[in-house]
């Protein structure tokens, strides 16, 4: 990417922090921090308790992976007489033996590998979580704010409206105007009411999923964000290579590998070595306790080993496939973040002096048409226009806001 349109980021950034000041100033009440709401929201999710668990279970395998042996010792035990067949000569043997699996050459450091890069794996999962976490609390946070604006808009209008349908109604009672429009005053006025019905409606129903992120119903305020000067933008290639996603598909192309490696270091079953001792009671024989070694040594075996080659070859190959989609979908998605933030910049600006431009023509018609020189349905129009793009502003400067902290998400910072 040019350095003109990282230039234009960071000038977008940096007047988001420079209006953060008079914009908490306009804040009534405390309102939680995204960070805090974000943390809030991470302290409840079940899917970050699922992933811990796995987590500990692969640094438990990763732990037994390095074991001295292949596996667990076995004991054996023989015990042999003369009575089962008929013969009381006192011929009986005790036999018993210990033993254990050995690794094949490389096969434990193959095996530690795996079990390593699985538990890296599942740790960046958690991160990857966390990173989709805070997206839906800042869409939650974003839709709440958006909703809170309409319902502004709504009453705005509504106090509107209800002032023209005053003045009209004097007017209709004085003679000075017609009953239509009277009629046109009222329907108007019905129109804004039923707006603050649909957005009263919407702000309940975004409450509601805030809180059901959050665990409890709380305004989250994401104009603050201390900490956001230290925030440096860096080239894209290092944004998709620090992404958890990448990282993910990452550690699991390298089980992958490692997985292939151990499939070639498992060429065989363990061989097993392991002591044995005998006691016999045999008539006139002198020999009757002995100590020794025994050992076991399983031959390789096409059906056994390729069809664990196969799957090897079939993890790494999907392993592959996917870390090549994963790069795709991130590469994609940080061009379109990268492209939203400079949009919302430019939509935020044109909006706000739309939105200035139609309040003063609303005024300026409301104006007129208590003079004679316009008729009803123009100011009633001009209002709905002005109140319209108030709206327009206020979805445009949130929208910006969410796209401000949606780059900042994704350089791994949570504002």
């Amino acid at each position: 990417m040019s350095h003109p349109t990282w230039s234009f980021l960071f000038v977008g950034v940096a007047f988001w922090i420079a209006g953060m000041s008079s914009l908490q100033a306009q804040t009534s009440q405390k309102m939680l921090s995204f960070h805090d709401a974000v943390s809030m929201a991470w302290s409840i999710d079940p899917v970050r308790k699922a992933l811990q668990v796995g987590h500990h279970s692969a640094k438990a395998r990763a732990s037994a992976a390095g074991s001295w042996f292949a596996g667990g010792p076995t004991l054996s035990g023989e015990y042999m007489d003369d009575h089962a067949i008929g013969s009381n000569e006192g011929y009986t043997t005790y036999q018993g033996g210990l033993s254990v699996p050995l690794w094949l050459p490389g096969q434990g450091s193959a095996t530690r590998e795996v079990a390593g890069a699985e538990s890296e794996s599942i740790n960046e999962q958690l991160n990857v979580e966390h990173m989709v976490l805070s997206i839906k609390v800042l869409e939650a946070a974003a839709a709440l704010q958006i909703a809170q604006a309409r319902l502004n808009v709504a009453n705005a209008l509504y106090s509107a409206t209800s002032r023209i349908n005053q003045n009209v109604t004097h007017a209709v009672h004085a003679g000075e105007l017609a009953l239509s429009d009277s009629q046109m005053a009222q329907a108007g006025l019905e129109n804004a009411r039923n707006e603050q019905t649909l957005a009263q409606e919407a702000m309940n129903n975004a409450l509601a999923e805030q809180e059901v992120l959050l665990g409890r119903a709380s305004d989250v305020d994401f104009s603050s964000g201390d900490g956001l000067a230290h925030a440096r933008f860096v080239d894209p290639h290092d944004m998709e290579e620090n992404d958890p996603r990448i990282k993910v598909v990452r550690h699991n192309v390298e089980a992958a590998e490692a997985n292939m490696k151990l499939a070639r270091r498992s060429f065989m079953p363990n061989p097993e070595i392991g002591i044995d001792a005998i006691h016999e009671k045999q008539y006139g024989s002198p020999w009757d306790d002995r100590v020794g070694i025994n050992f076991s040594v399983p031959l390789p075996s096409e059906v056994r080993n390729t069809p664990m080659m196969s799957e090897a070859s079939n993890r790494l190959a999907t392993a592959n496939s996917e870390e090549i989609q994963a790069r795709r979908m991130v590469h994609l998605e940080i061009t379109r973040v990268r492209e939203r933030l400079m949009a919302a910049t430019t939509a935020r600006q044109t909006m706000r002096t739309a939105a200035d431009s139609l309040e003063k023509r609303a005024v300026a018609q409301e104006r007129a048409w208590r003079v004679g020189e316009v008729a009803l349905n123009t100011a009633l129009q001009a209002r709905q226009e002005a109140c319209n793009a108030q709206m327009a502003s206020a979805r445009a400067d949130i929208e910006w806001r969410v796209a401000t902290i949606r780059m900042l998400l994704a350089m791994g910072v949570v504002p």
